[in-house]
């Protein structure tokens, strides 16, 4: 890559990763509000798992973006280039990113087993066991992130400033065995089995919706007012297939580039900053779109929801809270997402169809 185009990646950078802080935190931020202090017709333990992710994210822009690559493209000399922040910062940073995961890896668990199984959507329907578990998620993710201190190292480097060479600290990557050993697991944990997880779970509660299809009876749909059950399916799965496909598009580069550059050129002397060196650029373009994932996916949960939407705008014009409605025309596809506990019902209100334990109706 020549000079000029160096530079040009460098500018988008500067201007890129600030502005997914200032809009990303805050966008963040206010769906967590709309998640939990709005009715967006969600169950308890959709809107915990949301609830955590949104927050996980959210210091997830704070750690990554603004704190490292912000301050790294527009100051010279960051506080974190010195010990003990430079140890730190790397474990605060991939604590949030295995969090950020792992709540969508087990929430899309969750919400497998739900469809599954009645036993499991009585035990996880429970608010206290979504809780431990999202607690448990984080406070594991970041114990497990605590070998990645280990891996960098404060050194001094010679850089050229206003055409003068002057020596600063550095926290620059550790070229120890171990060091090597770490980030590979890193990467899996973070990277490579959320990404096969989250695939095939999704596949899984697509092809069961698609097998419930054909457990409804006529009368059942009658009673559901003449909602198209298969094209809710075909809704469903286009869902789902987004959520899988846009987690795997901004995640599977940067898993792949950096296990390059931490294989491949795992050595002191390899210069990260040099454009020349087509990986670096594609490192680069990498991580632009994981950070990206940040900012986007939580809304891939909830942005699809009427309910969200009409709630936003309740927000947006200062109005009211919308009255809670019963009526299935009022659900979308997340409900899929936000399975909650059945309660009897009036003869006038809709049916609710369980999807387990039903017999194929010829």
């Amino acid at each position: 890559m020549e000079g000029a185009g160096a530079t040009v990646l460098v500018t988008v950078q500067r201007v890129y990763y600030p502005l997914l802080c200032v809009v990303g935190i805050p966008a963040n931020l206010f769906t967590f509000y709309m998640i939990c202090f709005r009715k967006c017709g969600m169950s308890d333990t959709a809107i915990i798992y949301l609830s955590c992710l949104a927050i996980m994210d959210t210091f997830y822009l704070v750690w990554v973006i603004l704190v490292d690559l912000t301050l790294t493209f527009w100051l010279l000399q960051p506080f974190w280039n010195s010990n003990p922040w430079c140890s730190i910062l790397g474990v605060l940073q991939y604590g949030s990113l295995y969090s950020s995961s792992w709540i969508v890896v087990v929430f899309t668990i969750e919400r497998y087993l739900v469809l599954r199984s009645t036993a499991a959507k009585q035990h996880f329907s429970q608010a206290h066991v979504t809780k431990l578990t999202c607690v448990a998620i984080v406070l594991v993710s970041h114990v497990v992130s605590v070998p990645l201190g280990w891996i960098n190292i404060v050194s001094p480097v010679n850089i050229t400033v206003d055409g003068h060479n002057v020596t600063l600290p550095r926290c620059r990557y550790r070229d120890e065995a171990y060091s090597t050993y770490i980030v590979w697991i890193t990467t899996f944990l973070s990277g490579g089995i959320p990404i096969v997880l989250v695939i095939i779970f999704n596949y899984l509660i697509g092809y069961h919706l698609c097998r419930a299809s054909n457990l409804f009876t006529k009368e059942e749909r009658r009673m559901m007012r003449g909602r198209s059950t298969r094209g809710m399916l075909r809704r469903t799965i286009l869902l789902l297939g987004t959520v899988s496909v846009t987690f795997v598009v901004l995640s599977l580069p940067r898993f792949v580039t950096y296990c390059i550059l931490r294989t491949k050129y795992n050595n002191e002397n390899f210069n990260r900053n040099d454009y020349n060196i087509p990986i670096n650029v594609a490192g680069d373009l990498a991580n632009m779109l994981q950070n990206l994932n940040s900012t986007t996916n939580f809304l891939l949960y909830c942005m699809v929801s009427r309910r969200f939407r009409r709630e936003l705008l309740q927000v947006a014009t200062c109005k009211a809270k919308a009255r809670e409605l019963g009526s299935v025309l009022t659900h979308t596809t997340m409900r899929v997402f936000s399975v909650a506990n059945h309660k009897a019902l009036r003869s006038a209100d809709p049916v609710t169809v369980v999807l387990t334990n039903l017999k194929l109706t010829e």
